[in-house]
């Protein structure tokens, strides 16, 4: 079976963003000052082929550890879908 991974990534809440916070002044200085606490991440769509899909979620769970999320100052979560 084709499975596609919708990953989200980002910056634990208890961590600086200063990529956020870079965002954040941006829109202020662009008039937008009715945002705040912004924070960034990463976004990764992934297609996995497997037996079913606990064995998708299994491998996504392993790729997210191992390599996309840097867990001391990342969270993740994600989306699978068949195809």
């Amino acid at each position: 079976m084709k499975f596609r991974a919708e990953i989200d990534i980002m910056p634990l809440e208890a961590l600086l963003d200063p990529q956020g916070k870079a965002v954040e002044a941006g829109l202020r200085n662009l008039g937008l000052s009715n945002t705040s606490q912004v924070r960034v991440g990463k976004h990764i769509s992934l297609h996995i082929d497997a037996a079913n899909e606990a064995e998708a979620r299994a491998e996504v769970e392993d790729a997210c550890k191992k390599l996309l999320a840097n867990l001391i100052m990342e969270s993740y979560r994600f989306e699978l879908v068949a195809l």
